[in-house]
């Protein structure tokens, strides 16, 4: 069950991208001019992608992905190339609509299921892998647990995930985005250390036969993520 505080989050998150920022994504998650602040979000956001998919098979033909938290749908279109069977949902319809359109012509149409809606909805089904590329940074480290976990029960071999790691200069970083006008603000980031997210995980129901595998951090500028891999 959800708790109030993911549920509150999830509704400012959905409110955020389709009503004041999906321009600006559509932007960001482009090949368009940006800003140098801008231009090092993107630069890591790309980083981190490669990153993530360069933990999944070369060849995914057969297997089945959830991109949850998919965006503009650059992640679920490589696994679509790759043969995977994507299911690819995120909480704002705007960015969804944009990744349909982004869809490179070379890739089956039919191996993407887009869909808008809250990504630990049980009834999308089981998977091989789970990817959340940035899509639980905004939630407390209590309720990106219980996510982390909740998906991790669907998932039949990995759940990669990223989570904003605890460091002075992160922090720095989010306060000296306080200084940008309200309405260029994405809702706060929750940082969170290796040690309190993987203890938190293990508090978890259910996830016994898990652990904690690879771990990579990437910082360039003002984009500071972590990535985290759960195996069975």
């Amino acid at each position: 069950m959800h708790t109030q505080s993911y549920i509150a989050r999830r509704h400012q998150l959905q409110t955020y991208f389709d009503r004041t920022a999906s321009e600006t994504w559509a932007r960001l998650t482009s090949d368009a001019p940006v800003s140098r602040i801008r231009a090092t979000v993107r630069a890591g956001r790309e980083e981190m992608r490669a990153t993530l998919l360069s933990w999944l098979p070369a060849d995914m033909t057969g297997l089945t992905l959830l991109d949850a938290g998919c965006g503009t749908g650059a992640l679920s279109a490589e696994a679509a190339r790759r043969g995977a069977r994507v299911t690819a949902i995120d909480v704002a319809e705007s960015l969804v609509a944009i990744a349909r359109e982004r869809l490179p012509a070379d890739i089956d149409h039919g191996l993407i299921d887009f869909r808008a809606g809250d990504m630990m909805d049980e009834g999308l089904g089981r998977f091989d892998y789970v990817v959340a590329m940035d899509s639980l940074i905004h939630y407390r480290p209590r309720d990106m647990a219980g996510a982390l976990a909740s998906l991790a029960r669907r998932t039949e071999r990995a759940v990669l995930a990223t989570f904003a790691p605890r460091t002075p200069a992160l922090s720095m970083m989010h306060a000296a985005g306080k200084l940008f006008p309200r309405s260029d603000r994405s809702p706060a980031i929750e940082p969170v250390s290796e040690r309190e997210i993987t203890r938190l995980f293990h508090r978890e129901e259910g996830v016994d036969a898990w652990r904690i595998g690879r771990m990579r951090r990437v910082a360039r500028g003002f984009y500071t993520s972590q990535a985290l891999e759960l195996v069975r």
